[in-house]
């Protein structure tokens, strides 16, 4: 897996690990979000941080973003105290600047617009701040209405409409994205069943109504759309799939590439998830780089529509998959950029 750049380093005040890895600056400074983890050794943090760069570039390419693709992890040992969780944030972001903008962080697993504000206090090379700190928030939000996006064009593509009214979807994780999904298919007559790990979301799927189901069952589960909106590694050579599409936003969701083609041999239409999973990252950056507004950013979301459409007709045309064409596009724009650009100054990236 080539990589421009991996910084790892034990802080100063937390002594705690963490790490950036720069995959690509070729179309622009790498972005990618801040994961906030418990891993049982730190070489499968640094595993974690090289494939979700990685997955970066492609997801900034593929969308026709000016931005590289970057990721940054701290790795824990066990959950922190709040005061322990801010030393390790401040050591996060004195790594962070000693890159000098080549990677700007956002939100990822574990950190959230709060989190970013203790970032910015060392390092202007942050976004997603909270909205009355000038940044844009969540992008829980946009990142669902990406995920909608391609649904459409894949149930268009499996089923011959987009009509959701009683086809059954089920949801693998109910964290922030998830729950927005889960209302907007319910709201559009999807049966919708939910699955986590966690009790008390399944509680609070519950009490709106949900379905549950258990987390072991619900790949199997005879479903119309699968979901999988919680964490990677979801589907390798050997996993059962009842659903005839998969389209959802958890990062990294193939233990290996060449599980698409599988699921395809066995008739599963399987969207890739850094295409799927697009809409945050184009809404911010849409929003804090491009002085977009709120509805200007979202029409950009929508536009993942299109080009999963294009990708579907293609893998269509060309008798290979959504992932094989993915990445050709991808690559395409990333050979058309041969130059690194100058990162954008890191007032760009907040919001006035």
């Amino acid at each position: 897996m080539s990589v421009q750049e991996l910084v790892v380093r034990r802080g100063r005040r937390s002594g705690v690990t963490t790490m950036v890895a720069v995959h690509s600056r070729t179309l622009g400074p790498a972005v990618g979000g801040c994961r906030f983890k418990v891993y049982p050794r730190v070489d499968d943090a640094i595993d974690d941080v090289l494939r979700l760069s990685a997955a970066m570039t492609r997801k900034c390419a593929v969308t026709g973003l000016a931005f590289g693709g970057g990721k940054s992890v701290i790795a824990l040992d066990t959950v922190p105290t709040p005061g322990q969780r801010r030393d390790i944030l401040l050591d996060h972001a004195d790594l962070i600047e000693s890159l000098d903008g080549a990677y700007l962080a956002g939100p990822d697993v574990g950190t959230g617009p709060a989190d970013m504000l203790v970032l910015r206090e060392r390092t202007p090379h942050v976004f997603c701040l909270p909205e009355e700190h000038g940044g844009t928030g969540s992008s829980s939000g946009p990142t669902a209405v990406g995920v909608l996006a391609a649904l459409r064009a894949g149930a268009r593509a499996v089923f011959g409409d987009d009509d959701l009214t009683g086809r059954k979807v089920a949801i693998s994780g109910y964290g922030s994205v998830g729950a927005h999904l889960a209302a907007d298919l319910a709201e559009q007559g999807a049966d919708v069943l939910v699955s986590d790990v966690d009790e008390r979301r399944l509680a609070a799927a519950e009490k709106r109504g949900l379905r549950l189901v258990r987390p072991d069952r619900l790949l199997g589960i005879e479903a119309d759309v699968l979901i999988p909106a919680a964490v990677g590694g979801v589907f390798g050579p050997e996993t059962e799939v009842a659903a005839p599409l998969v389209v959802g936003p958890a990062n990294n969701q193939l233990t290996k590439d060449v599980v698409a083609d599988d699921l395809a041999a066995r008739g599963v239409l399987w969207i890739p998830d850094f295409v799927a999973g697009a809409g945050g990252v184009v809404y911010t950056l849409g929003r804090e780089a491009g002085h977009l507004t709120h509805d200007e950013a979202l029409t950009r979301v929508e536009t993942l529509e299109a080009t999963t459409r294009h990708l579907l007709d293609a893998a269509s045309a060309n008798g290979t998959t959504p992932l094989a064409e993915a990445d050709a596009l991808a690559e395409a724009r990333l050979t058309a950029a041969t130059e690194p650009r100058t990162p954008s100054p890191p007032e760009r990236l907040t919001a006035a």
